[in-house]
């Protein structure tokens, strides 16, 4: 039987790779010593973040410039990684109740050639790179060879990715699309997490990726209670690349965003239009433009435009609802060793106006505690992992 309906709605934020510091298996992942907020706050002398600072944010680890208050009104706490990886997959899927135990495939010195000949076939074109790479310098090193040759740009990363770059007046954003679709299926067998569309503009020397990018994802191999949402009756809107994430599983619609400030408004949009259910939320700009580039002042400054933002949505929030602020992994910016994501605790934040005040969550053992906790604010069964957060 589903639980009884606790609120009418949730709001699910995840600020793409803000990390909290590293989890005991960090140095098993290459990552030893990353601490994603603590750095980034170190490195600016000090964050100005007053309304997550008001949640609890202070609480959950020391982050200069954040205090700790006495009385904070939200629950606070920080959660750790089951699943077996360190990126947007793995961490959007355990939040919302799927936890990866099979590791995902890893290409570290590039696709063998089994994947790239049967590709290169279908697409008709040839490929640049298939290295791992980071993506503003793979453009720099052949961004210029593509738009003479029209052959793909094709990179990895220390995640499961195939990742395949085109300028978008090279070749058409429907025909990377549809080469990305091709690529999907030849994947599937091998376990490969995500193909992503990384379309470009600009000349040579100012290339710049733009905002069409597209992850096309391997399909959800277990329940998530997204579906058993959905399965209830309750709608869940996407916005961002959360429905890429879940290959359009357990979504009721979908709506694109153009970075943190589109996605803000979107969710914003949501709320005044009386939309229930469950409004998901990923704003990528974090994890995009700051952690993998390596800036921690431009992540810094993003940081502060959405705490300034926040109190636009904690006002628009009534007694039905229910509000969830967390990560999927970490993106230190200030991290020497790589320039991937790392294995961190994330923190969550939860807030509700019924609440006169908060409290400590303290260390949660899963990102699935957010599933758990949707699941009874929602009404919604739900059998798989997860402690609700809910007090």
């Amino acid at each position: 039987m589903p639980n009884k309906q606790r609120f009418s709605r949730a709001v699910v934020v995840v600020l793409d790779s803000l990390g909290i510091g590293e989890l005991p298996d960090a140095a098993a992942f290459g990552d030893p010593g990353a601490a994603t907020l603590q750095h980034i706050a170190q490195a600016v002398s000090g964050l100005a973040l007053p309304h997550l600072e008001k949640l609890g944010l202070g609480r959950i680890a020391p982050i200069a410039g954040v205090f700790a208050v006495a009385t904070p009104s939200g629950f606070c706490g920080k959660m750790a990684e089951l699943s077996v990886g360190k990126d947007t997959t793995t961490g959007h899927w355990e939040l919302a109740g799927l936890v990866v135990r099979e590791p995902f495939s890893l290409f570290p010195h590039g696709f063998p050639p089994e994947i790239v000949d049967p590709f290169v076939e279908q697409t008709g074109r040839g490929i640049l790179g298939n290295k791992t790479a980071s993506g503003i310098q793979i453009l720099d090193e052949l961004g210029e060879e593509h738009l003479r040759t029209g052959q793909w740009i094709l990179y990895t990363s220390a995640d499961s990715v195939f990742q395949l770059a085109a300028h978008e007046q090279k070749i058409p954003l429907a025909e990377l699309y549809e080469a990305c679709q091709k690529a999907r299926s030849l994947l599937d067998r091998y376990r490969v997490g995500r193909v992503i569309a990384r379309p470009f503009v600009g000349p040579p020397g100012k290339f710049e990726r733009t905002y069409n990018r597209h992850d096309f994802s391997f399909l959800p191999d277990g329940p998530t209670v997204l579906g058993a949402l959905v399965q209830q009756g309750i709608e869940v809107t996407g916005v961002g690349k959360i429905s890429d994430i879940f290959s359009g599983q357990g979504i009721s619609r979908s709506l694109s965003t153009r970075g943190n400030q589109d996605g803000m408004a979107q969710t914003e949009g949501l709320i005044d239009q009386g939309v229930e259910g469950l409004i998901f939320t990923n704003l990528v700009d974090f994890d995009m433009n700051y952690g993998h580039r390596r800036d921690p002042q431009g992540y810094a400054r993003a940081l502060e435009a959405f705490d300034r933002w926040l109190p636009r949505l904690l006002t628009r929030l009534g007694p039905g609802d229910l509000l969830l602020i967390s990560a999927d992994h970490g993106c230190d910016p200030t991290y020497l060793a790589h320039t991937d994501h790392t294995r961190e605790y994330v923190p969550v934040l939860m807030f509700s106006p019924r609440w006169s005040i908060g409290g400590d969550l303290g260390v949660r053992q899963s990102f699935a505690d957010v599933a758990a906790t949707l699941a009874e604010a929602l009404g919604a069964p739900w059998a798989g992992p997860g402690i609700s957060l809910l007090p």
